[in-house]
Parts: structure tokens; C-alpha cells; sequence
């Protein structure tokens, strides 16, 4: 954990948990590694900003964001399933909470603001294949070093979070560093 530091924390919502429709290996053992990873930051007192960000559904859609809406109108319309796992919840107190309606959390200016301002952004939440991956890449090219928290993102299978985390590997060392979160808090 470095001075200047961003942590970005990824759509971490209700609908991502076991037994939901789109749930993820380890939803709530990334929320809770992300919270204590969140309270680490904090008493050791380290300059580190963390933001974090909520998928909803894009209100004016176009293209096949219109079929996105209809197809998954049931989740897009509950509420409970749009909320932050409870872990995060008291984060969300703490810290600004972006919504976006696209994939890459750095289409949200003040984020890209943030990210370009920081020395590092780590990447931590769901879905490391889809919104987790997509930022990062955009991310890579706004020239942004990344950590990427291994046991910190989880995705819809074992086989997709390896495919992730080999696009990412490819980019290292130059634009990303893959870590666990005991790795990136002991540095």
C-alpha cells in the first residue's frame, strides 16, 4: 500500500451474491477482503482515496443497451438486487459512490480525474471478466498503473477470472501488477 494510491471499488451489488442471477465465485469474500483492505488503508493512515461504483441501468438506452434493459428488466427493477453487498455498505458512507451504465468505470469523469491524479489505481470487485476488466484496460489507456487484487475480483468462473488475469499478466509489468491483497498491504 503506497501513499497516492486509489482503490476502486467495482460494483459490488446485491445481484453478484450467491444464488442471485449473476453471482460471482466469491462476491462476499471479495466484499469482505475489500473491507478489510478499506480499514487497513485507514489506520495505517496512508494517503489512499478509494471511490466506488454501482452498475444501473442505463436510463436513455441506444443500440443494444435497449435489448440489455428488456432482457433484464426483472433485475434492472429491484431494488435490493441494485443495492452494495452489506460489507460495503458502511464504505459507501465513508466514500463517494459513482453510478455508471457502461462497463468501464473511468467513462465517469471525475473518476478518470481521480485516476489520472493518482499515482496508482488497484482494482478490486466484480465482474473481473466484464466492468472489472473493461476499466483497466481503459485505465491503460489513460496511462494509469494498476494492482490488481487477485483474491480482490471475482468473476462468473474460475476459467473466465484466469482468462482475466492472463490479458492482465500480459500487460505486466509495464501497466499492471497482479497481487493478492496481503501482497499489496505488506508493500
Amino acid at each position: 500500500m503506497k501513499d497516492g494510491d486509489l482503490i476502486l471499488i467495482t460494483d459490488m451489488q446485491n445481484v453478484y451474491t450467491a444464488g442471485q442471477p449473476w453471482a460471482c465465485l466469491d462476491t462476499e469474500g471479495v466484499a469482505r477482503r475489500i473491507a478489510g483492505l478499506c480499514e487497513k488503508a485507514e489506520a495505517c493512515r496512508k494517503d489512499v482515496r478509494t471511490a466506488i461504483t454501482v452498475f444501473l441501468p442505463p436510463t436513455d438506452p441506444h443500440g443494444t443497451w435497449k435489448d440489455y434493459n428488456v432482457h433484464y428488466a426483472d433485475i434492472n427493477e429491484n431494488v435490493w438486487m441494485n443495492e452494495l453487498v452489506d460489507d460495503i455498505k458502511p464504505l459507501a458512507q465513508k466514500y463517494k459512490v459513482y453510478a455508471k451504465s457502461v462497463y468501464s468505470s473511468m467513462k465517469i469523469p471525475a473518476l478518470r480525474e481521480a485516476a489520472q491524479q493518482s499515482g496508482r489505481v488497484v482494482l478490486t470487485g466484480v465482474v473481473a471478466e466484464c466492468c472489472v476488466l473493461f476499466t483497466a484496460l481503459d485505465l491503460i489507456d489513460l496511462g494509469s498503473r494498476l494492482v490488481y487484487l487477485t483474491d480482490a475480483c471475482s468473476g462468473f468462473t474460475k476459467e473466465k477470472e484466469a482468462a482475466t488475469e492472463l490479458v492482465l499478466q500480459g500487460l505486466s509489468p509495464l501497466h499492471c501488477q497482479l497481487m493478492t491483497t496481503g501482497e499489496y498491504e505488506s508493500e
